[in-house]
């Protein structure tokens, strides 16, 4: 299974480095866009729990400001040093205040919240190569939100292209399953 995983993930990121970057632009714009018509509540008294895309990664700070447009309090995360461990969380408080982390990540400069902040979320966008019609999410590979997410109660929403949405993908016991996906076309869709 780990083979199969690793040339799908090999595959999908040869085709997002192969986008335009106007291309990657617009999808980015879509997503924002659909933070406004998120078939969640967001309103001030809400916590989201969200990533600051890198790369080829679909969305954009602007994804994130209109979270805080919105007037939920917006979580993101900061790698741990040494092996995989759960993610620990900063509030988001504007692209300005973002900086190179661990592997060269975009990262919050503010006060380090802990591991477990991440259970005050009502929602979790979260970073994905594919997902599949069943909530299987295909990660990078170390596991950082699958470690993260255990007992996690929140609605976990991964964040991917319109094509990276397929039929089925190989999923291990440890791999936690999403209940919704975000496209820049689709919008916001549940799954199972």
């Amino acid at each position: 299974m780990a083979t199969l995983k690793n040339k799908l993930r090999d595959e999908i990121s040869a085709r997002r480095r192969s986008m335009s970057p106007f291309a990657r632009e617009q999808a980015a714009g879509d997503l924002a866009d659909w933070i406004y018509a998120a078939p969640f509540r967001l309103e001030y008294d809400v916590t989201v729990a969200a990533y600051v895309p890198v790369g080829s990664e679909p969305g954009s700070p602007a994804m994130l400001d209109a979270l805080v447009d919105r007037g939920v309090s917006v979580l993101v995360p900061v790698v741990p040093d040494g092996d995989p461990a759960p993610l620990d969380w900063v509030r988001y408080d504007g692209a300005t205040t973002l900086q190179p982390g661990r592997w060269g990540l975009l990262e919050p400069t503010g006060e380090r919240l802990g591991v477990e902040a991440v259970h005050a979320a009502a929602v979790v966008l979260l970073p994905a190569l594919a997902v599949d019609k069943t909530g299987v999410r295909l990660g990078r590979g170390a596991g950082y939100y699958d470690r993260t997410l255990v007992g996690s109660s929140a609605e976990l929403v991964a964040v991917v292209y319109d094509d990276e949405v397929v039929d089925s993908l190989p999923s291990g016991n440890y791999d936690i399953p999403v209940g919704w996906v975000l496209t820049p076309a689709g919008g916001f869709r549940e799954l199972r």
